[in-house]
């Protein structure tokens, strides 16, 4: 990041006031097909996606060096089955039907990745029908728990990745998920992340997918998450659609407000294209024909107040939901905090550990002076003075926010490493030290 941009973005924050980033205005009527990498920056891809919180597509021009495209897929443009067989035939996978509903998700079973190839094989040739159903490899964890052999690269429009820095500084676990599938493979509408239970989705951003085979990927984004469209598309008892083409959406009595909805938009992912989609953007995808896809999710100072809005909703629902045992109950707001966790995969004790660690980092970095322009670190964040310097001041802000909290408040903070009172402290100086950075 460069100061220009810096100081774009910190005015474009100040402007919202604590606002969630991307919550106002009407969606756009298009998505920006971004051509060539040497006539697109950082900066352009900050000021024009990632701050107004809008979605776009990168050409496979993005992706041609990557490991994958060299060796999952053959010469004809298919899934090469003999290479995942001989790299990770023995691994084991996570296998969804997405034919069947359980709940807003689909069952879910654990099998061995030649497995799963011989029933892709026996799908294909069965006229892509199976007796076993439609059966969708889904967030496995190739990165994290195996070689990856240079599967891809993270492009530096998503180098300030927060989500899996602060997973892979506990090396617990990260957000770097494989699909594939033949086909017909499809999930259904969700925002724009998993958190490590699968349900409800923290509204954070990602690329989605980067097909690497020849397949490609219809992606619908109805609505953004936070409020613009997604109320016109709950039904009459609060619920989201779990399929946006379901004739169902067209019952004015189900959904009420479904006339109030924009039609959603709608990109033909080609192979090897990247589609970034927005913070809390709900989308569907559909495969078009055999596909392998790489997802990474991440967030960053730009949607970190998204997250922070998504969280203290979430408690609410929690304390809402049990509110007849308040006054019985002995903790009655720990449990919430327990409740909130067990549901969502994070609380506000676990947020606040979130935002220390990345804090530390940035102000690590900072303190050592590290030069001009980018620096890169072992996890190839790719960060500067500039961009260190506005993930402090949006840390900051944010933690302002988390320690006024009345229920963050109520919390034990008292075998914490580092007071929260203190790192707010820390930050607000560093904030005058390198406002003429």
């Amino acid at each position: 990041m460069d100061r220009e941009t810096r100081v774009f973005a910190e005015s474009h924050f100040r402007g919202l006031r604590g606002r969630p980033a991307g919550g106002v205005g009407a969606s756009p009527g298009r998505v920006d097909f971004i051509e060539r990498p040497d006539s697109f920056s950082y900066a352009d891809f900050f000021k024009r996606y990632l701050l107004p919180n809008v979605p776009c597509v990168f050409s496979s021009a993005f992706t041609e060096g990557w490991g994958s495209r060299r060796h999952w897929v053959t010469a004809a443009g298919k899934p090469d089955f003999e290479h995942l067989l001989r790299k990770y035939g023995e691994v084991v996978v996570p296998v969804a039907n997405c034919g069947l509903r359980e709940y807003n998700s689909n069952p879910k079973e654990q099998m061995l990745l030649r497995d799963y190839i011989s029933y892709w094989k026996d799908y294909i040739q069965g006229g892509y029908s199976s007796p076993r159903g439609c059966l969708y490899l889904k967030d496995w964890h190739l990165c994290r728990d195996s070689l990856t052999e240079d599967v891809f690269t993270l492009p530096m429009y998503f180098s300030s990745d927060w989500l899996n820095e602060y997973w892979d500084t506990l090396d617990v676990d990260d957000y770097r998920f494989i699909y594939m599938g033949p086909a017909g493979t499809w999930y259904h509408l969700c925002a724009a992340t998993l958190l490590p239970v699968p349900c409800p989705c923290l509204p954070l951003p990602h690329t989605l997918p980067y097909p690497v085979d020849s397949g490609r990927a219809s992606l619908r984004c109805p609505v953004r998450g936070i409020g613009c469209q997604e109320e016109a598309l709950r039904d009459c008892h609060g619920g989201l659609p779990y399929d946006v083409t379901s004739p169902a959406l067209l019952d004015s009595q189900l959904y009420p407000m479904r006339e109030h909805c924009s039609p959603p938009l709608e990109v033909t992912q080609e192979a090897g294209e990247m589609v970034f989609v927005p913070s809390g953007w709900h989308h569907q995808v559909h495969n078009l024909d055999d596909t392998i896809s790489i997802n990474h999710n991440w967030v960053n100072g730009c949607n970190l107040a998204n997250m922070w809005y998504f969280l203290q909703q979430e408690l609410r629902a929690v304390q809402q939901e049990v509110s007849e045992w308040r006054d019985t109950m002995p903790d009655w707001h720990q449990h919430c905090q327990v409740i909130m966790r067990s549901c969502s995969g994070i609380n506000f004790e676990e947020f606040y550990h979130f935002l220390k660690i990345i804090a530390e980092r940035r102000l690590l970095l900072l303190a050592k002076g590290m030069g001009h322009g980018e620096v890169e670190d072992s996890q190839d964040t790719r960060l500067g003075p500039q961009q260190a310097a506005f993930d402090v001041s949006r840390i900051a802000e944010v933690l302002a926010s988390v320690v006024a909290h009345p229920d963050f408040q109520r919390l034990d903070t008292s075998m914490f490493s580092l007071q929260p009172e203190e790192l707010l402290q820390q930050l607000e100086e560093v904030m005058v030290t390198t406002a003429s950075l």
